[in-house]
């Protein structure tokens, strides 16, 4: 629509305010009372509950990141590791999957969890050896030799 005068301009403004209007009660369809139909209401409504959606983002990665790592350290307890023992074992072993992957593993797929829980074990084991060293040198003494070729 070509607008060649001001008054035919400024009189278009009408169905742009309609249309902000209609995607504003779109957003509160689902609320109870006035606040569905109201506009000024519905303004309040709408502006409280996107501000609780932004919140509510932050709060799920937190509560799934929680469940994820009450999941991993239920199916560690079963293999006789701790939570911690395992992930600090894995990261070492440059093990490169996150809390959720693992979690996933520990649920759907036990064998390859159980995989996951003989690798780090065996670093930790491999961790002590490494600490005790061979017994030539006193214990207590931290080593580890690097060979260059």
């Amino acid at each position: 629509m070509v607008f060649l005068t001001l008054p035919c301009w400024i009189r278009s403004r009408g169905p742009d305010r309609y249309w902000k209007v209609q995607e504003l009660l779109k957003h509160a369809r689902h609320f109870r009372g006035r606040k569905n139909r109201c506009y000024s209401l519905a303004v309040r409504a709408v502006r409280r509950a996107f501000v609780y959606a932004t919140k509510a983002r932050k709060l799920k990665k937190r509560n799934m990141r929680t469940l994820w790592i009450s999941r991993i350290a239920a199916a560690t307890r079963e293999h006789g590791m701790k939570y911690p023992a395992l992930m600090d074992n894995l990261t070492k072993s440059s093990v490169q999957l996150n809390r959720r992957v693992i979690s996933d593993l520990a649920i759907t797929e036990p064998r390859s969890f159980l995989s996951l829980a003989k690798l780090a074990r065996a670093r930790q084991q491999e961790g002590f050896r490494a600490a005790l060293g061979d017994g030539s040198e006193p214990p207590g003494v931290f080593s580890r030799v690097v060979m260059l070729q």
